[in-house]
């Protein structure tokens, strides 16, 4: 019996994935380590990730000495990208309503994501959240599809990932970023007869069929697979990492605003109320967010001039 809560939405396709996080995580293709080098550069940052999924990007980042922040709509992704990664801070969030204040990173990240965005909302968001000179940075892994089978393949996956043609046209239309910088990064994904059902299924195309319709079709690639395949050996699938990147302009960059004093207004018979402390701000902000931001508490054992901030990442 199929559970409802996992039934894809037909209106929601990139929600599909969730319903085969494993499966995603085990037959998708992780990204060059010189493609994400190329996007952040050398220097560690503070970096939001948009569609994190399973934390393959994420993952890599946080290797490179990264900050990352990681978010997706689905939490049936995070759950698989925050047992890889525990100490990666994460929580449920979209591109079009970002969980976090103005200027606070210094890159944007989204990894085989970006085309889900609706960009009149999401573009705004970024630039919102982004530092001056801030980077917008977008990668996707595309299947090499010139060779015969492997377009075969594709056809049979769903063609969504054999092209990045158009993908960036907001960004460049927004005229809130720079030129756009793009760069292909050519490699190499090996599946075998396992990973390559895997792969069927972390295909939205798939994922979102009628259980039947998705077994067949699961079928045809694991056929395919048999007569196309090195057994043991795996299958070698040619794909490309195709990266983009632009700098946040001076005129998009969201102005400091200036925050107004607060005034006590004392009311007959009534104690004035005391003004919010610095403490106290943070932790609303932090708990206010999202579920899996790390709760925050306060150790005052030692006064109230030794206050501080203990953060607990259970």
């Amino acid at each position: 019996m199929t559970d409802p809560a996992r039934t894809p939405d037909p209106q929601r396709p990139a929600l599909a994935y969730g319903t085969a996080a494993a499966a995603y995580d085990r037959g998708r293709p992780g990204y060059p380590r010189e493609a994400v080098e190329w996007l952040l550069g050398s220097r560690p940052l503070s970096v939001l990730e948009l569609g994190a999924g399973t934390g393959k990007l994420t993952e890599l980042m946080v290797e490179l000495g990264h900050d990352v922040f990681a978010t997706d709509p689905d939490d049936r992704m995070l759950d698989v990208l925050s047992a890889r990664l525990p100490e990666v801070r994460a929580t449920v969030g979209s591109a079009e309503q970002i969980p976090v204040p103005d200027r606070s990173y210094d890159v944007v990240v989204a990894g085989q994501a970006f085309h889900w965005f609706d960009p009149e909302t999401a573009l705004p968001e970024i630039a919102r959240v982004l530092r001056p000179e801030g980077r917008i940075a977008l990668l996707w892994n595309i299947r090499d599809e010139r060779i015969p089978w492997v377009r075969r393949l594709g056809r049979l996956l769903g063609t969504h990932d054999s092209t990045t043609e158009g993908l960036v046209d907001a960004v460049d239309e927004s005229a809130m970023f720079s030129a756009i910088d793009t760069r292909e990064f050519r490699h190499w994904h090996v599946v075998d007869r396992e990973t390559v059902q895997d792969l069927a299924l972390s295909s939205s195309t798939i994922a979102s069929l009628e259980p039947v319709e998705r077994e067949a079709k699961v079928a045809e690639v694991l056929d395919f697979y048999d007569d196309y395949g090195r057994g043991m050996d795996g299958m070698q699938l040619p794909y490309s990492a195709v990266g983009y990147r632009a700098t946040l302009l001076p005129h998009a960059v969201v102005p400091v605003t200036p925050e107004p004093e607060e005034v006590a207004v004392e009311l007959p018979g009534e104690e004035a109320a005391e003004p919010e402390s610095d403490v106290d701000a943070m932790i609303r902000m932090t708990t206010d967010t999202a579920e899996r931001l790390p709760r925050v508490v306060t150790d005052t054992d030692d006064g109230p001039d030794t206050e501080v901030i203990l953060i607990d990442f259970r």
